[in-house]
């Protein structure tokens, strides 16, 4: 059974949007941030969502549960530029019913 959820994505303007994302297409935060166009084409996303580039850095400010880190998203985020506690590559976070309310920022293009 498909099952929508809301998340709130500030986008790197600092407007916030109110998105519903599906949980039934096996989507990450950064596939639903370009499909929403919430990012200029070319500025996130540019490794294919294989955690090797961070251009979908993210913070993230709700207090959902995340999965944990994996090693390639731990190692790309060591050598990204802004990072925060918070931070995230928003290919790692997938769109499941357990990110309901999910606040993220994006991070600003390094």
């Amino acid at each position: 059974m498909s099952q929508d959820i809301n998340i709130k994505i500030t986008d790197r303007d600092g407007v916030t949007h109110e998105i519903v994302a599906p949980t039934d297409m096996a989507m990450n935060l950064m596939e639903v941030v370009r499909s929403y166009e919430l990012a200029p084409e070319g500025t996130i996303g540019v490794c294919g969502g294989m955690a090797m580039c961070a251009s979908c850095q993210c913070y993230v400010h709700s207090e959902t549960e995340l999965p944990e880190k994996s090693d390639d998203e731990e190692a790309m985020l060591s050598e990204a530029f802004g990072v925060r506690d918070n931070s995230r590559l928003g290919c790692q976070i997938q769109m499941t019913p357990d990110m309901e309310g999910l606040e993220v920022e994006l991070a600003p293009e390094s």
